[in-house]
């Protein structure tokens, strides 16, 4: 069979499917939130009275709820309109190669509750087990009817292979590898399951909850085992034909592979000169820049780290390059210190530079853009 596209695996979200202009009303809501009914129409291309019946049948629906108008307008004020927090809820998931993290959203995308796992998730039926437990008990805790969680999203470290069924992970993460993952995860939460690498996730949550707030077009690097990347167009993850737009790893020869700014070479060197370090998740905790080895690590890295920089900001023109994943903040600053542009242009005039920054999104980005994924297909544009 010649397949001109990747397989399409996805089951339905557990709740019905909104239409467009449904859609952009409540991502309008969302951003917002709280903003007056008579305000949504001047965000749209819809007609007032086309608006007006859209928000109806969202309140009905229970999506929307109204508040009290905003106080010192002169007339009548227009209601408020909110998202209704308690609709519907999203379940996420990060595996990284020596942790995990669950996460809880509510319907405004807002943490109801995050649990990291600070164990090793090599063994998959294991991890899995105990998963299921620690989420129901989050429902539980939270007070969150298994019925309102319409998905689940999985970040996970690797790329896809296979049609997008099956991930290349890190060797920790060897039981998590070529397998089809959605149906063993589905059988396990029995929720509809989206999969994606976890800088994927993590541009996600970077997109709704942090420097995606004002800027549309970004590149997120993600610091962990590995180094790789998720990248936002316009408002739009770019995913790539077969879901691997991101790998920028690949930019390296072989022979490089080492002097790219990955955690796991961290890691040897701070160990090799004696530092007890446990894992990457204890590295990220418990971080000292005045480790032996940083400052050498941080040297190596940082001629691989300009070029990154410089061929994201001349291929990809974004506004903003996130330097996020399991980084410590410390370290990041350290890196982007070095990671100036060049600057050699004709006539001495350089074409403009996207800003480096610090991730912008509290707790595990990738597990809570996970279940940001999940909430993003269901409700919003």
């Amino acid at each position: 069979m010649d397949r001109k596209a990747p397989m399409d695996t996805k089951t339905p979200l557990r709740c019905a499917a909104r239409s467009r202009n449904e859609k952009m009303i409540l991502e309008i809501v969302r951003r917002l939130d709280p903003v007056q009914r008579s305000a949504i129409t001047g965000h749209t291309n819809l007609t007032q009275q086309s608006v007006h019946r859209i928000v109806e049948d969202l309140m009905q629906e229970g999506l929307l709820q109204a508040g009290q108008p905003e106080k010192g307008l002169r007339g009548q004020p227009s209601p408020r309109m909110m998202l209704n927090r308690e609709a519907a809820f999203a379940l996420g998931i990060s595996i990284n190669t020596d942790s995990a993290s669950l996460t809880l959203l509510d319907m405004a995308c807002h943490i109801r509750e995050e649990v990291r796992m600070r164990v090793r998730p090599m063994s998959r039926s294991q991890t899995l087990a105990e998963m299921k437990d620690i989420l129901h008990r989050m429902l539980e805790r939270n007070g969150v009817s298994f019925d309102k969680v319409v998905g689940l999203g999985v970040g996970i470290s690797g790329f896809f292979i296979a049609d997008r069924r099956q991930v290349n992970a890190p060797e920790p993460l060897r039981d998590w590898s070529l397998i089809d993952l959605a149906p063993i995860f589905e059988d396990a939460f029995s929720l509809p399951v989206r999969i994606e690498n976890n800088a994927t996730t993590a541009s996600v949550a970077e997109l709704l909850r942090g420097v995606g707030r004002r800027c549309d077009s970004f590149a997120y690097l993600s610091f962990n085992y590995g180094f790789g990347g998720g990248i936002v167009i316009d408002g739009r993850l770019l995913l790539g034909k077969n879901g691997n737009a991101g790998e920028i790893g690949g930019i390296y020869t072989p022979e490089e592979g080492e002097n790219r700014p990955a955690l796991r070479y961290l890691l040897d060197e701070v160990r090799s000169r004696g530092v007890s370090v446990d894992s990457i998740e204890d590295l990220s905790l418990r971080f000292d820049l005045n480790w032996p080895g940083v400052a050498e690590w941080v040297e190596r890295v940082s001629p691989p780290m300009r070029r990154m920089v410089n061929a994201l900001a001349a291929i990809l023109d974004p506004q903003a390059i996130v330097f996020g994943g399991q980084i410590p903040p410390e370290l990041a600053r350290m890196l982007m210190a070095r990671a100036e542009f060049w600057t050699t242009h004709r006539y001495d005039i350089g074409p403009s530079r996207p800003e480096l920054l610090l991730s912008e999104v509290a707790g595990d980005a990738a597990s809570s853009g996970a279940a940001m994924l999940i909430l993003r297909e269901a409700f919003f544009d």
